[in-house]
């Protein structure tokens, strides 16, 4: 029988919470691009998608990218309980949501270039 340490413990379920906000996320885009989905097929959706969200305890995000990751979930979440969420409301939305997921794949991203440390170096050959 194998026994895990709770540092690993800790580590695993970040990484399941990390996968599942990247899911939502991919998911999210690929909903608010998708013009044949209704508005109540997209709340059916969402709701299933954050309810296992809520399942996690509370994990330790350490990068940027994730706390407005979860940020704009719990937010737009919290939006969509409302009582006034109806199709149009859903259409007005689709491409302020779009912008916004399009910033948090840029924050994401920008951590992928080059770091300034290694520029100099670079700069000789141009």
């Amino acid at each position: 029988m194998a026994r895990y340490t709770q540092k690993q413990i800790d580590k695993y379920n970040r990484q399941k919470y990390i996968s599942l906000l990247e899911k939502i996320a991919k998911n999210l885009f690929k909903m608010f691009r998708d013009k044949d989905i209704s508005h109540e097929q997209f709340l059916v959706k969402f709701q299933s998608a954050a309810s296992k969200l809520s399942d996690y305890d509370t994990v330790l995000l350490d990068g940027e990218y994730y706390h407005k990751l979860k940020e704009y979930i719990e937010t737009l979440f919290s939006r969509l309980r409302a009582d006034n969420f109806d199709a149009s409301t859903f259409e007005e939305m689709r491409e302020v949501e779009l912008t916004n997921l399009n910033r948090l794949q840029k924050l994401k991203n920008q951590n992928s270039y080059k770091k300034d440390k290694h520029k100099a170096q670079y700069n000789d050959y141009d």
